[in-house]
Formats: C-alpha cells, sequence, structure tokens
C-alpha cells in the first residue's frame, strides 16, 4: 500500500513538473559561456542533489548546463533571425530532465531582439522616369530598404533630401512592412531641368537609430497621359504546398489607355527579397506567376509579392499579391526520447516509468494532431501527459525467468487525410531479481550404503537448479537437519556446499545402524537468500562379515562340550536334540543351514538342513558304539559363507548310571593326533600303576612277615565302602562329577 501510495505522489509530481515552464530573456549574439539563468535553483535543487538527479537538457546546440552549480550557458551562436526570421515574439522552447526520480520541465528562453542590423536596399539606386506633363499629386512607389531586426528595431521611417518638386511618405503594407512613396508636389519643366539627384534614407527605430541610404536618379521625359492600372490593388491567392515547380500561381493584369508603345505594359517584381524573388516567376510580358520552386508550409506559410506594371513611356502601376500556402499532411510524426532506461528491474511495480517520448509533427491543424500506441501482447502501455508527451508504462508483471528481453515498437500517426506515421522500436532488457528458490531435482533422496564402506567415500548426490542468474542462481548446500545425535552428526557424514554430493566419514556398521535420515538445504547468494529443503535416507546395506554364532549346545566351564543320551531303542527320526544358531547379519547372509560335518558312525544321524534338528536316521546297531561323537557346521547365506562348527557328544543309554562309565573320555580329544596322544598318555598311566602295584605288594609282603596286625585292618570288609563312582543328587546336565573312598594304613 505505501508502495502504491509513493509512486501515486511520485506521478503527481511529475504531472505538475510537466505542466510547469521556466521562463528566461536573453539578447540575441550573447557571447559564448553567458550566463541565462539557474534552472537547478529554481527548481529548487541544491548542488549537492545536482550529480544525483544528472540533470540535462535537449537544447544542446545553442545551450549547455553547467555540472556545477546548475547555470544554463550559451553555448552557440544564437541568431534570431535566423531561428525566428521576422517573427515579433521568438523564443526556444526545450525540456530540462532530471532523473531520481525522473522529472521533466519545460524551458523557455525569450530571445530579445537588438538592433544590430541597419535597414539596407537591395539596389544601388533607384531610376525613375517622369513625364513632363505629369500632374502634380502623382505618386511613385519606390523600392524599400530590408531591416533583419522586428518590432522597435525595424524600419519605421523614410525621408528624402529637400527638393521642391518631391516630397516622400511612408507607406505600410498589408503584411506590415514599410515602403517609400514619392509624391509629385510641383509639375517638372524638361527645359529647365532634365533629371533631379535625390537621396532616400531608411531609418530604423533603434536607439540609436541605424539608417541607409540610395540614389533616386529621376529623369524628366516628354508627355505621356496615362499609367497602367491594374485591375486590384491586392490580389489574395491560395495555394497547397509541394505544388510542382512552374505551377500557375495567379494572372495579374494592368491596362493602359494610352495607345502603341505608350501602351505596351511590362510587368516586374519589386523589392521583392531574394528568396522569394527564387520561389517564383513572373512573366514580364502577361503577368502570369508561376512556381520555381518547392513550397513548404512548415517554413513560411504567407508570401507577399509587390508587382510593378510599367507602360512603354514613363508611367508605373504597383499592386501587392498575398500568397497563403495551405498546409498539407507531408510531415510524417517524430519521436524523440527524452528519458529511457532499457536496464529493467524484473517484479517492478505497475507504473513505473520506463521512457519518456516527446511526439512532434510539423504539420498544422488536423495534419498535426497526433496518437501514439505500441503493439499488443507486451507487458507495457503508453499514457499521455501533456504537450505531446507520452510515458512508457509497466503494466504486467515482469519475469526474466519467462522472458529476458522486449521489442517495444512505438507508432505515433497524425490525422491528416491520408495518415502518416513513423515507428520506433526499442529493446528492453529485464534484469534478474533473486525471485526464485532452488528447487531440487527429486521430491526425496533415498541413498542405499553397504557397510564397511572406506571414510571419505561418497554415498549420494542431491542437485537442486535455480533459474536465477549470478549470485540469484548460485546454489550451496548444507545439512540442516537429521535423526542422529547433533553431536555426532559430522562424524558420519559431510555434504560439499558446491557440488552437493554427500561423503560418509566414517565406516557404518549395518548391525548398528540401520538407516538414518538427513534435511539438506539448498540456498542461493540472493539479498535476501532464497532456499529450499529436501530429505535425503540412508539405507546402510548388511554385508556378511558376522559368522554364525552357537547358542546351543553350549560349552562347559572349562570349554568342553556337553553330552546327550540317547534310548538304545531309539527309532529312526528320534529328535536327539536341535542344534541352535543365530547370525547378526541380515537378508541371506543370516540365512542358516546346518550339514554335518564329521560324526563317529556316518549315517546314524541326520541333521535338518534349516531347523537344525538331530535325529536319528536309523537304529543303533550291535556293532555301533555307545558313544558317539557329531561335529555339525552352521553356514550363513552369504557370499562368500561363513561358519561355524558345533560338537555333540551323543551317548546311547537307558539310564544315567548307564552312561557314566561311557562318559569319564567325553573330552578326549576327538581328532586322530589327540587320540594317538590319548593312547600314549593311557600307555604311561598303566606303566605308573603297574609300578605302584609291584611297589604296594612288596610293602604288603614286607609287612605280611612283620606280623603286624594293623596293617591289615583297612582291609577289611567292615571298614571299607564301595569304590564305585558315585552321582551327587543334584547333577544336572555338564561333566559328571566322580566320589571315591579310600582307606590308608598308619603305624
Amino acid at each position: 500500500m505505501r508502495s502504491q501510495v509513493l509512486l501515486l505522489f511520485l506521478l503527481s509530481l511529475l504531472w505538475r513538473a510537466l505542466s510547469q515552464e521556466i521562463q528566461y530573456s536573453i539578447s540575441k549574439e550573447l557571447a559564448k559561456g553567458s550566463r541565462v539563468g539557474n534552472p537547478a535553483k529554481d527548481l529548487r535543487l541544491s548542488v549537492q542533489e545536482l550529480p544525483a538527479r544528472k540533470l540535462r537538457i535537449s537544447a544542446e546546440e545553442f545551450f549547455s548546463m553547467s555540472a556545477e552549480n546548475g547555470d544554463l550557458l550559451v553555448s552557440g551562436r544564437i541568431d534570431r533571425e535566423k531561428i525566428c526570421m521576422r517573427k515579433s515574439e521568438c523564443a526556444l522552447e526545450f525540456e530540462t530532465v532530471a532523473e531520481n526520480p525522473m522529472t521533466i520541465f519545460h524551458v523557455s528562453v525569450v530571445i530579445q531582439d537588438v538592433n544590430d542590423n541597419a535597414p539596407s536596399f537591395i539596389a544601388k539606386g533607384i531610376d525613375l522616369e517622369i513625364c513632363e506633363s505629369a500632374l502634380p499629386g502623382v505618386k511613385f512607389l519606390l523600392d524599400s530598404a530590408q531591416d533583419a531586426d522586428v518590432e522597435s528595431n525595424s524600419l519605421k521611417i523614410y525621408s528624402i533630401s529637400h527638393n521642391e518638386h518631391f516630397s516622400l511618405s511612408t507607406k505600410e503594407s498589408p503584411n506590415g512592412s514599410k515602403y517609400p512613396e514619392l509624391l509629385l508636389e510641383k509639375s517638372l519643366d524638361r527645359e529647365q531641368q532634365s533629371s533631379h539627384h535625390l537621396i532616400l534614407t531608411a531609418m530604423d527605430g533603434g536607439d540609436p537609430p541605424l539608417s541607409s541610404t540610395t540614389q533616386i536618379r529621376t529623369q524628366v521625359t516628354n508627355a505621356n497621359d496615362n499609367a497602367p492600372v491594374f485591375s486590384r490593388d491586392t490580389y489574395r491567392v491560395s495555394l497547397q504546398e509541394n505544388v510542382p515547380r512552374g505551377t500557375s500561381v495567379l494572372w495579374v493584369i494592368a491596362t493602359d489607355q494610352d495607345e502603341g508603345i505608350n501602351a505596351e505594359i511590362t510587368y516586374a517584381f519589386l523589392s521583392a527579397p531574394t528568396s522569394t524573388s527564387l520561389l517564383f516567376i513572373l512573366y514580364p510580358n502577361t503577368g502570369d506567376i508561376t512556381t520555381n520552386g518547392t513550397l513548404d508550409f512548415e517554413e513560411t506559410s504567407t508570401y507577399m509579392l509587390s508587382i510593378e506594371a510599367k507602360d512603354g513611356g514613363v508611367h508605373k502601376a504597383h499592386c501587392n499579391v498575398q500568397i497563403g500556402i495551405v498546409d498539407e499532411n507531408d510531415n510524417a510524426p517524430e519521436e524523440t526520447f527524452m528519458s529511457f532506461s532499457s536496464q529493467i528491474l524484473g517484479g517492478s511495480d505497475l507504473g513505473t516509468v520506463i521512457a519518456l517520448i516527446k511526439v512532434r509533427d510539423q504539420d498544422s491543424g488536423h495534419n498535426g494532431m497526433m496518437t501514439c500506441y505500441i503493439q499488443e501482447g507486451v507487458p507495457f502501455k503508453l499514457e499521455s501527459t501533456s504537450k505531446n508527451y507520452y510515458k512508457l508504462v509497466i503494466d504486467g508483471a515482469l519475469d526474466r525467468e519467462q522472458r529476458a528481453e522486449y521489442n517495444v515498437t512505438i507508432t505515433a500517426t497524425d490525422k491528416g487525410k491520408t495518415p502518416l506515421s513513423s515507428s520506433t522500436s526499442v529493446t528492453l532488457h529485464i534484469r534478474d531479481v533473486n525471485d526464485n528458490a532452488p528447487v531440487f531435482h527429486q521430491a526425496s533422496y533415498v541413498a542405499h550404503v553397504a557397510e564397511n564402506n572406506p571414510p571419505g567415500a561418497s554415498i549420494a548426490q542431491v542437485s537442486a537448479s535455480d533459474p536465477d542468474l549470478g549470485p540469484n542462481g548460485h546454489v550451496s548446500y548444507s545439512i540442516v537437519a537429521s535423526d542422529l545425535e547433533p553431536r555426532a552428526l559430522s562424524s558420519y557424514v559431510s555434504v560439499s556446499a558446491q557440488s552437493g554430493v554427500v561423503f560418509a566419514q566414517r565406516a557404518f556398521d549395518h548391525e548398528q545402524l540401520r538407516a538414518f535420515e538427513l534435511t539438506l538445504q539448498a540456498r542461493d547468494h540472493g539479498s535476501p537468500a532464497l532456499s529450499a529443503n529436501v530429505s535425503l535416507r540412508v539405507l546402510v546395506g548388511d554385508r556378511n562379515d558376522n559368522a554364525p554364532r552357537v547358542l546351543y549346545p553350549a560349552l562347559g566351564p572349562d570349554g568342553s562340550a556337553l553330552f546327550d543320551t540317547v534310548p538304545r531303542a531309539a527309532q529312526p527320526g528320534y529328535l536327539v536334540t536341535k542344534v541352535v544358531a543365530v547370525d547378526a547379519d541380515s537378508g541371506h547372509n543370516a540365512w542358516l543351514s546346518y550339514h554335518v560335518l564329521q560324526a563317529s558312525e556316518p549315517g546314524l544321524f541326520s541333521v535338518g538342513l534349516r531347523t537344525g534338528e538331530v535325529r536319528t536316521a536309523r537304529a543303533l546297531g550291535d556293532r555301533d558304539a555307545a558313544r558317539q561323537r557329531l561335529l555339525v557346521a552352521v553356514r550363513d547365506g552369504g557370499q562368500p559363507p561363513l561358519s561355524a562348527t558345533a560338537t555333540l557328544l551323543l551317548v546311547f543309554a537307558d539310564s544315567l548310571q548307564e552312561a557314566l562309565p561311557d562318559l569319564s573320555d567325553h573330552s578326549e580329544p576327538t581328532d586322530p593326533q589327540a587320540e594317538l596322544q590319548f593312547y600314549l598318555v593311557v600307555a604311561l598311566a598303566l606303566i605308573s600303576v603297574l609300578f605302584l602295584l609291584a611297589v604296594i605288594l612288596a610293602v604288603a609282603l614286607h609287612l605280611r612277615r612283620s606280623s603286624s596286625p594293623a596293617a591289615w585292618s583297612c582291609f577289611q570288609p567292615g571298614l571299607s565302602s564301595k569304590s564305585g563312582p558315585v552321582v551327587p543328587p543334584n547333577y544336572s546336565e555338564g561333566t559328571l562329577p566322580y566320589s571315591y573312598n579310600l582307606c590308608v594304613a598308619s603305624h
């Protein structure tokens, strides 16, 4: 709302500025560098504001603007007669344009005439022939003098030197010019004086007045009774401009009552300006006036011709011909850009002024009335202000990403019968603004990373684009959120600010972290910056890096394998036990299979491939050992597979007591090398036992010889207990303990 109010305020200032006019008055032919005035001061602009406002004028041929103090200075010759011809009022009108904000002011410099031109006669002298029979009161029109000055400085009065036969009066023509008329005051006598010499003086109204003179040479001739007479004193005719050369304008007619040579009339221009005599031809014998050049209404709208008719004698007659030029639509409108900005900021407000255009047509009336417009389909429009000024303003949304430039054609057409038009094309470039946030190429991202990845490896890449230009379109990436601990985030992942590549900072472990989610942000470098977020879900894939772990059967406290009993009468398919294993991996890597790796009796037991159940494959035979050892391998489904083994000690017995003798060596080594070592140990033990028995026997014989009764008391039946194994009542599955009673004789 504030921007709209500000815009309306600025437009109102612009409108008032367009309607204001600053006027100065100077004398013509001022020296170059002369000061005319100070528009900056008159516009209430301080000297400090001048650099920012960038004051400039449209009449650089005649004036210049001082950038230091805002003075308007004369920069070229100001010739009033050339600029305004003989117009009574002469003014140079131009525009002063200020920017920031853009404002235009009309300046009018009135050029005051100074009396710097003296009247001048075209001819060096005037020759007259007057018949001696001419009666007093006869008037003779003389050639007039020309004065380039106007108004009070123009030609005002004629006078002649003192003479008793002639007097002079000053007459005024319809166009306001002064011409001399000679009056015969006293009859002439050729025999007394055949010629008269007079001095004609033309004087202007300046202060001081300027003048010039010419001679009037009068010859007195014999009598010629009648002077020519024109049918009209003033002829008026209208003529279209641009008519072809040779077009007939008018036929003037003068008659003479005399006869013979005295009645032969010839016509001639009288004191016509050189420019006029070049545009028209007067045929001396017929009085026919034709064009001899191009007539331009814009240069001169009216021509005044003075024509003299002279008979064969000395008599003359005069008339005036006023030729009015009728305007034709021969000038197309002209377009001038007073202010123009080709670079437009995208997203600018509606009504923002882009250019100020002045349209001018040199024609007049309807031929000089104009309309101005631009083509359709562009977000701009023209608004009329005043004095044929138009503003090119924004009329729609400007978005550089949709269209970076516009070619706008401004056409001005007049309202003549056959309209003329002119067109000017300008290219408007839309400057970029940060009006587009970065956009990710995907709504969300998912990255699959195999565990045990090398630290620093690239695991994903996010990408966003921004259609803006320069810093507004330069995108940087960062991590703004995560479901990981904030402190641990930097130790897990990082992202490249330039490329959007996400790097792993450590090796991931599927068993510890299977997935985590990141929120990444793409931010441009505009002011203010715009951003967009996207989620990245990282899935840590499993690798076969964990071997199966056997939960059952478990090892004993000393690391030895435990045993299971199997009834001797077990039938095929009897469930003996079950191997239970787990794998920390997942998927195929945790898909376990069970295999018999080694068995004391191949074919006696079978293991379920997926269940791990150990069942009897056949009945126990007579030749089969009561104690069986079974080595089961557990393999996962990874590539390559990892495995673990479980050792099962199985004893065929119907009761626990029956199984105990077979369990004493359940922890013996199972491989051939271990068995060999076992046999060596047994052999050494037997040798030791035999040696011990020999020693005991020797001691016993020695005691018997000594006949000591106490020595045998320990061997009495009543004093000894069974030396067999005893199973404690709190026995549980595992290694079985043994207990013995021993009696030792003492002396």
